[in-house]
């Protein structure tokens, strides 16, 4: 009993499996392989400031911690979730010690960086100015909105990769000879286990030691298939961050989708996102705003199937409302695609930002009163139901000394084609008053 209390704890195996040498590393070969930016800095000894971007699970706190190996200088790590202003100066304090005494530099390490808010971030400055530390920071969040531009101007990025089926591959054989090196995994095993890591190595070993804390209860087993997979795993949710780039990267994906007519991948994307944990009130949203900007007049019909949809989703819930959304996508997706509206829209927005305050003209003015009628307003307006094809041919509406813009130019698909040809008559009329 008393060897159970002070028996010593194993490491988790994401701890026991952290590579030792950058050589270790599975996946970022882009960044690792030879003649590759990371490789020609680790063989180069010269350690520089640098901001490590990419999803959970790849690997950013390993490359951090090797990078102090390679460079052969001391490390601190800290996590931006945790530290504060308190912790920062502790770590700037270590480094001018391990300067003073060892005459080494220090390699900080901030994980979760965009965590830190604009002055916990100005406070490295002057420090990595003065090169008392290398700076090396961890995000999952895009440096370029998260990170102060000050930091970021001092900081090389590098931008990390989930890994791919075969680099998971590779690691789940390294994490099976080190815990389970008896036991057999068939192809459709391996298979579901590198599916459900979804291209994180960390979630992969997780995995790892659900089947090897599952196996505890049936130490018979010599050799798991896939169905003994499904049953010991706990799947969460595919990796997906609200708010996040992951978010908006997706929601770029399904609305450019849908642009480009290709109603498989807009239904690819909605579904990711609706499997990901993505509001579907939200994605309806989108869905109306695809509509009015993508579609346009070239086909009505799309803004009104997008609104149904919406109260579709409201009324049902999900996830049968889910279905209308997916209709809707569909259909807007192969319909005819105009952005005339949209960009005119732009035009005329950018022209009066910029534009002075032009008077109404008197005729267009409104006239409740005698007054008003006595100025002349609205005097010589022509109503334009009283005129042949109810429309005042010569009739100006803009105000004085404004030249036509032509802002709305129909494009020639859909219902814009009928909508052409109707301004192209009502010109002409123009032309002969």
């Amino acid at each position: 009993m008393n060897d159970l209390f002070h028996s010593k704890p194993l490491p988790p195996l994401a701890e026991a499996m952290r590579p030792s040498t950058i050589e270790e590393i599975v996946g970022q070969t882009h960044l690792l392989g030879i003649g590759k930016p990371l490789q020609l800095a680790f063989a180069s000894g010269q350690p520089h400031s640098m901001i490590l971007w990419g999803p959970p699970g790849v690997g950013k706190t390993t490359l951090a911690r090797l990078s102090a190996q390679a460079f052969q200088r001391a490390f601190i790590a800290i996590s931006a979730v945790l530290a504060g202003v308190k912790e920062i100066r502790e770590s700037i304090e270590q480094a001018e010690h391990n300067m003073a005494q060892f005459g080494k530099q220090t390699i900080l390490f901030v994980d979760e960086i965009h965590r830190f808010n604009k002055s916990q971030q100005d406070a490295l400055l002057p420090h990595i100015e003065s090169g008392l530390f290398i700076f090396i920071g961890a995000t999952t969040e895009n440096p370029s909105f998260e990170v102060n531009s000050a930091l970021l101007s001092r900081a090389q990025v590098y931008v990390l990769k989930s890994l791919s089926a075969d680099e998971l591959l590779e690691l789940l054989k390294r994490a099976r000879q080190q815990v389970l090196p008896n036991i057999d995994f068939d192809s459709a095993a391996l298979n579901t286990i590198v599916h459900y890591a979804d291209g994180d190595a960390r979630r992969l070993i997780n995995l790892i030691e659900q089947i090897q804390n599952a196996l505890q209860a049936s130490p018979s087993i010599q050799k798991i298939d896939q169905a003994f997979v499904e049953n010991a795993l706990t799947i969460g949710a595919r990796r997906f961050d609200k708010g996040g780039d992951q978010f908006y990267d997706q929601i770029s994906a399904l609305h450019k989708s849908v642009r480009g007519s290709h109603p498989d991948a807009a239904l690819y994307w909605l579904c990711r996102m609706l499997d990901g944990g993505a509001d579907p009130r939200y994605l309806a949203r989108r869905i109306i705003r695809m509509a009015w900007e993508d579609i346009g007049l070239a086909d009505p019909r799309a803004m009104q199937l997008a609104n149904d949809a919406a109260q579709t989703y409201e009324r049902l819930g999900s996830p049968e409302g889910e279905l209308a959304l997916g209709q809707a996508v569909v259909y807007l997706a192969i319909a005819a695609k105009s952005n005339a509206s949209y960009q005119a829209y732009n035009a005329a927005r950018a022209f009066v930002a910029q534009d002075r305050s032009r008077e109404v003209p008197v005729h267009l003015r409104n006239a409740p009163t005698q007054l008003m009628k006595d100025l002349g307003h609205g005097h010589a307006y022509r109503y334009a139901h009283d005129e042949p094809h109810a429309y005042a041919a010569g009739e100006s509406y803009l105000p004085e000394g404004m030249h036509e813009p032509n802002w709305y130019q129909p494009v020639e698909r859909g219902l814009e084609i009928k909508i052409a040809e109707r301004m192209a008559f009502l010109r002409a009329l123009d032309q002969k008053k």
